[in-house]
């Protein structure tokens, strides 16, 4: 069968099962229901604090063939997963699932699990580093399978992603099993990736290093959603949220895409009072949230709101007085962590809440402005943030399709060209986010602009913009590079995309 993109996908794929094509970011293909959840009840004479991990693992009685879930807010500083792993192998647990938000280098321990059976599947947003590449070598037994933020909390909630346990990773937690992001000294912020998992999971562990006498205050996932709390040393390290750029680019390159980014938006018309406004924690998309400021300023613009993953640079926006508010699903630094504890501004919100496609309503829907980055672009327009040039896994959707679905400006900045390879291509090697959800594409050599988009293109040839097409832009790269020769895979498949709705948009295949 084929995609609406026209990728050829198997109708079947073992490890996966029956496969049902993407057909347009618009497509309502999915029967959408709310699945209902097994309740268990806690008695008054019952306590909940485990004397350890193992009295919480003998309580859980985690068989083979499990699923398993964690969250991904302490980002590439989690040691939860990593811990209840080693844990689970040592018990001589085989063939369990693991379905982590997102999956850092840090968790390289992963490996050896997948290759002795421990773990035979995976289900992440986001996967790098060592994990990433074993995944693309054909180590895992099943296909993993890669969703959007917006896409995992939905599978959630639909029943499409069952899970058995759900250990999250709690900064603070009350004996009762309250828990929040924002004291302790594994402090994280938000944590929006973690409530769908408290709340659908068949049981619900709090793991902390910062065990409160009842009530925490704040509340962030309720005890009502939790069956058990265990008390280790260490959680993870805080400063390895900071696991990317969360700094302004310095490189003049960067900075002229920056700039003619934000005259788009200029030119847009919806730099205006009330605007709604995301980007990405990346050096090149902290510099258009720069000359956006900039034009804020000059123009006394108030916007409504900035979402997302938080970083300081959106929190100075809003101490400022250009955003009325901020929704976070995730801090990106501990400025954005202390912003979230200190400004009730600063507000909350649940993966489900930015970006389920199959709720009455996601915050990534009022966007009107996105910032995105790429890998990969092709003509027509589809963006590839989930492989590399070699075809190895470097990352995934996260928050990519569903802000591009929902946003009325999506713009993607990136150098035409990276390591001497141009971006733009024939085809992508991998779909992540399709095409008609993304409207211009800004280059330092040239601005191309979704064709679709005709009122956007009369905008901007009214400026001095250099305006090109996609073709341009291509044919501009491969001038300097030359045509790079197409990546071979074999046939397995490795990793199964999906896009936000649950249906197969793309698939990886093993690499060399």
């Amino acid at each position: 069968m084929k995609t609406i993109l026209g990728r050829e996908l198997p109708d079947y794929i073992d490890g996966y099962g029956e496969v049902k094509p993407f057909l347009g970011a618009s497509s309502d293909s999915r029967l959408k229901t709310r699945k209902a959840v097994a309740l268990t009840s806690v008695f008054p004479n019952e306590q909940k604090v485990m004397k350890g991990l193992e009295e919480a693992l003998d309580k859980l009685k985690i068989r083979d063939g499990m699923t398993i879930s964690f969250h991904h807010h302490l980002r590439n500083g989690d040691y939860v997963l990593n811990m209840v792993m080693e844990a689970l192998a040592k018990r001589g647990i085989k063939d369990l699932t693991v379905a982590a938000s997102s999956i850092f280098p840090i968790h390289e321990p992963l490996v050896k699990h997948m290759e002795n059976q421990v773990v035979t599947g995976l289900v992440a947003n986001y996967i790098s580093g060592p994990v990433a590449e074993a995944i693309s070598q054909g180590k895992l037994k099943k296909p993993a399978v890669m969703q959007t933020h917006g896409g995992r909390a939905r599978a959630l909630e639909s029943g499409d992603l069952n899970i058995d346990v759900a250990f999250l990773a709690a900064p603070t937690a009350d004996t009762y099993g309250n828990i929040n992001g924002v004291h302790g000294k594994s402090a994280c912020g938000t944590l929006g990736y973690a409530v769908s998992d408290a709340e659908y999971a068949a049981k619900t562990v709090a793991v902390t290093d910062n065990l409160v006498s009842y009530p925490a205050c704040p509340i962030e996932i309720s005890q009502i959603y939790v069956d058990c709390v265990v008390q280790v040393e260490s959680i993870g390290d805080p400063e390895g949220i900071i696991s990317g750029t969360t700094k302004i680019t310095k490189d003049p390159v960067a900075l002229r895409i920056a700039k003619m980014a934000a005259e788009v938006m200029k030119a847009s018309g919806l730099v205006k009072d009330g605007m709604s406004f995301q980007t990405g924690a990346g050096g090149t998309s902290l510099a258009v949230a720069a000359e956006l400021t900039t034009i804020m300023r000059q123009d006394r613009v108030v916007g409504s709101f900035a979402a997302g993953g938080i970083t300081g640079y959106l929190v100075e926006m809003l101490e400022e007085g250009l955003f009325r508010t901020l929704f976070d699903v995730q801090c990106f630094d501990l400025k954005a962590i202390e912003s979230y504890r200190n400004d009730v501004r600063h507000q909350f919100m649940s993966a489900s809440m930015y970006g389920n496609p199959h709720t009455k309503g996601a915050v990534v829907n009022n966007l009107d402005i996105m910032i995105l980055g790429a890998t990969e672009i092709d003509l027509d327009f589809n963006v590839n943030v989930t492989t590399g040039s070699n075809g190895v896994i470097m990352g995934g959707s996260g928050g990519h399709s569903d802000t591009a679905a929902g946003a009325k400006l999506a713009i993607v900045v990136t150098n035409l060209m990276k390591a001497r390879l141009p971006i733009i291509k024939d085809q992508v090697m991998t779909v992540t986010t399709p095409g008609e959800s993304i409207d211009v594409v800004v280059t330092e050599r040239g601005i191309a602009v979704n064709p679709k988009r005709e009122d956007l293109i009369e905008k901007l040839s009214k400026t001095k913009l250099p305006l090109v097409t996609i073709n341009d832009l291509k044919t501009l790269a491969e001038r300097i590079t030359g045509t790079p020769k197409p990546i071979q895979t074999s046939e397995k498949i490795v990793a199964v995309v999906e896009y936000r709705d649950g249906t197969v948009i793309d698939v990886v295949r093993k690499v060399p």
